[in-house]
């Protein structure tokens, strides 16, 4: 896919930013992504994955905000790499209407909950958080449309790997896209019990 199949405001900002045509590993991606296919995405560091996160969720909500559920999901390791994804989002939504919301471990969970209810539809959010908040009743899965884990060598560790393990027992039909700079043995293991038979796309 190209930058000039996107929505009109992506186009835009791409411009404004300077960018003129997708990264060698994007050109692999976006593609697929587009097509609903759910996959491991593994490029080192400068590949153009957190890039890709952003461009492919707003092209996919087509840049409109819709109805209170959250239709994306994002799971990031920390508070600083959500707000840092937040940061990236906003950068990208100009022209759009799209909501972003964090959820991480240091802010209130009343208020997340209260705040999640009023309506978004992108949550970036830690696994741990994410999980309490669905327990009190305060988020609906059932609108997703894409569930993204960004970096994903965080999950393997603490108890990361059961709580995002957990959530696709709350959602129907989802695109998985799991991000990482490598694939190893462990992610093998985690193949077989989260995203079975989904392909490994490398750069």
């Amino acid at each position: 896919m190209s930058f000039k199949k996107l929505i009109e405001p992506l186009k835009e900002t791409l411009q404004r930013k300077g960018f003129t045509a997708p990264l060698p590993f994007q050109k692999k991606i976006f593609s697929k992504i587009k097509g609903g296919m759910s996959m491991f995405a593994i490029a080192p560091e400068g590949s153009g994955k957190t890039t890709t996160i952003v461009i492919s969720t707003i092209q996919k909500l087509k840049g409109k905000a819709f109805e209170e559920a959250p239709r994306v999901l994002i799971f990031v390791k920390d508070k600083q790499a959500a707000l840092d994804l937040e940061s990236e989002f906003h950068s990208y939504t100009q022209g759009t209407d799209l909501r972003v919301y964090c959820a991480y471990d240091e802010k209130n969970i009343d208020d997340q909950r209260d705040e999640i209810y009023d309506g978004t539809d992108i949550v970036i959010a830690t696994p741990k958080r994410l999980n309490k908040i669905f327990y009190l009743n305060g988020i609906n899965l059932n609108k997703l449309q894409m569930c993204i884990i960004e970096d994903a060598g965080f999950v393997f560790r603490n108890s990361n790997l059961s709580e995002v393990t957990r959530t696709p027992e709350s959602i129907g039909k989802c695109q998985y896209l799991v991000f990482a700079e490598e694939f190893d043995s462990r992610f093998e293991r985690w193949l077989d019990s989260f995203m079975f038979n989904a392909p490994i796309i490398k750069a």
